[in-house]
């Protein structure tokens, strides 16, 4: 039986690929089970990203919005993690753009803090959301995807548009400052970063 013609309980056994082309054939089941299984993974990457839980979750609503019109477009089923992280990644450099850092520095300072005090957050995993968000926007992202995404330096430049140099030079950078903000753990000055995200897991 072909998968547009499966009951929908029988989707939480389809692979990924599977679901993406159910879901460019116009099966909005297919897509809702691919949602569900990338929801939490994105959201998480927004909030680690802008430090503001509700303001993730607009930014993991309107990916995955787009990600729905735009799924045509996917040539490679496969690839639908990485391609969806590129659209998520888009759509949060716009709002860096458009956004007036002063303007919303107190509402993302909350959403910061509380983000910091969820009880899931404790010990090393929440000094590490600190010491992020201590970071600049472009810093703590290229950090995020090189440690938290596990991508290479080539792939973080292709996926933001950032020069390779630049992009090396914000890890370089943040790394450091990250290695200083978190030095009362005396991790291992190359596993800081990783060490820190393995433990948020």
């Amino acid at each position: 039986m072909s998968p547009e013609r499966q009951p929908a309980a029988h989707l939480a056994r389809w692979s990924e690929a599977t679901l993406v082309r159910c879901a460019q054939a116009g099966e909005a089941d297919g897509f809702a089970e691919l949602v569900r299984r990338r929801q939490s993974w994105l959201r998480n990457l927004m909030r680690r990203s802008c430090g503001n839980g509700a303001l993730a979750d607009d930014l993991a609503q309107e990916a995955f919005l787009q990600a729905w019109r735009q799924l045509g477009q996917l040539r490679t089923p496969d690839s639908f993690g990485p391609w969806l992280r590129r659209l998520a990644l888009n759509i949060w450099l716009q709002h860096c753009r458009r956004a007036d850092p002063l303007r919303h520095a107190s509402e993302v300072g909350r959403g910061a803090e509380e983000a910091f005090h969820a009880p899931a957050a404790t010990g090393i995993a929440a000094d590490l959301d600190r010491a992020l968000m201590r970071l600049s926007v472009a810093e703590r992202l290229c950090i995020l995807l090189a440690y938290h995404e596990g991508m290479s330096h080539a792939e973080i430049a292709a996926d933001t548009r950032l020069p390779l140099g630049t992009v090396k030079s914000h890890i370089a950078r943040g790394g450091a400052r990250l290695r200083e903000l978190l030095s009362d753990y005396r991790m291992p000055e190359t596993d800081s970063v990783k060490g820190a995200n393995d433990a948020k897991a």
